[in-house]
């Protein structure tokens, strides 16, 4: 958990998750690895060393559930370390406790929650072959659609990314505090 942890600080170092530290993250990678409907894929540099990593669920809202119910203590201490250091993100860290993969955009299936390449290896395509596995993965469990969001503006290089692999724009929205997200969505071909 600690090298996923410590590669999502580097691939994202201003974003939201990140703010809230390595203690959180690693609490965030190991409710992934841990839960039975949780789909994580890797990828691994030849000397063995962690250079990407994707997570998802296959049932969103239980998944969301069973991580506050199993990791509430160390979640929780983790917050509140990152409390102290961010005060402003304390009502977002607050509105994330009800967070259960929903999103206002007539969106199903598996969730994909985080993906993360080093920024060192970032234009080699791992972070595609990281998608196509995790894609993969999702429909061998019987899961035939998927969805995710990512930051809307400022963000053209991964918006790009997504639709370049296949994954279709089913729309935007806006959450608390007026930053808006898209939602994409694949879907396996039929029969």
């Amino acid at each position: 958990m600690a090298a996923a942890a410590s590669l999502h600080a580097r691939s994202f170092a201003r974003f939201f998750l990140t703010s809230l530290g390595e203690r959180f993250l690693r609490e965030f990678y190991r409710a992934f690895v841990e839960d039975p409907a949780a789909v994580t894929v890797v990828a691994r540099d030849p000397a063995g060393g962690l250079v990407g990593v994707v997570v998802g669920t296959v049932v969103p809202d239980q998944f969301f559930r069973r991580m506050l119910c199993r990791q509430l203590g160390p979640l929780m201490v983790a917050s509140l370390l990152a409390g102290f250091r961010h005060p402003r993100a304390v009502v977002r860290l607050l509105r994330g406790l009800g967070y259960r993969g929903g999103v206002p955009i007539r969106a199903r299936g598996a969730l994909l929650s985080s993906i993360c390449v080093d920024p060192v290896v970032e234009a080699s395509g791992v972070g595609r072959r990281l998608l196509e596995a995790w894609w993969s993965a999702v429909q061998a469990r019987g899961v035939t659609d998927a969805y995710l969001t990512t930051d809307a503006e400022g963000n053209n290089r991964v918006n790009r990314f997504y639709q370049r692999a296949g994954w279709n724009l089913l729309g935007s929205y806006r959450v608390a505090g007026g930053r808006r997200m898209n939602c994409y969505g694949i879907s396996a071909p039929p029969g």
